[in-house]
């Protein structure tokens, strides 16, 4: 029996089906909601590393720093790795004030880019957990970026003397202020339902164990 792929018109369309049912496959941002985030921390003066869950939306304390993971994300078996979580920290100040010191994605694979780093404390992702909802997003097609028309400028140019991130040296007579704390000031939204001390018991404003 001749193969079918000697003839032009029958190898094009098995090609052709062949490639529909790729495309039909699972999307390549397939993605995992899990309802428990998995973290560790560590402690830079004992040098004790201790890993903590925290389900979605709950907020939990460890050391001076309130984690608020928001979404936990991974992909299915048939996708590349990737385990994300969207979460809020604050710090808690010895003032009993919070400040907000981190929004944004961590990122399992890289804790040392996508980390919380404190002065005391550090805390990244290492894994979701318990998820079993699939959620599949679809493609929207990419719109052209339109040029935006160049600017005529307005602000001095900065000094090449002044490293970047620093505040212009004052002038001759002017006063010096202390830069303020880092983080934005927060109101709590909620009590924290677990708490973790590793080194400091007694830095809980909200009157914790």
């Amino acid at each position: 029996m001749p193969s079918p792929f000697r003839h032009p018109v029958l190898a094009g369309l098995v090609s052709s089906t062949l490639l529909s049912l790729a495309l039909t496959g699972p999307a390549s941002a397939d993605r995992i909601r899990n309802p428990t985030a998995v973290f560790a921390g560590l402690d830079k003066i004992t040098g004790r590393i201790i890993s903590f869950e925290v389900a979605v939306d709950e907020t939990v304390q460890f050391g001076a720093l309130q984690l608020t993971p928001r979404v936990c994300w991974t992909r299915p078996p048939t996708e590349a790795p990737q385990t994300t979580t969207f979460t809020e920290v604050d710090e808690v100040t010895f003032n009993n004030e919070y400040r907000r010191i981190f929004t944004g994605w961590m990122y399992a694979a890289s804790p040392g880019l996508h980390g919380v780093e404190h002065a005391i404390y550090d805390v990244w992702l290492t894994d979701c957990k318990g998820g079993t909802e699939l959620v599949v997003d679809p493609k929207e097609p990419e719109a052209p970026i339109a040029e935006e028309p160049r600017r005529p400028r307005t602000a001095p140019a900065r000094d090449v003397n002044q490293q970047p991130g620093l505040p212009p040296p004052p002038a001759p007579g002017q006063r010096i202020d202390v830069l303020p704390p880092q983080g934005v000031p927060v109101a709590p939204r909620q009590a924290p339902s677990q708490r973790f001390f590793p080194t400091n018991p007694g830095r809980d404003p909200t009157g914790g164990n």
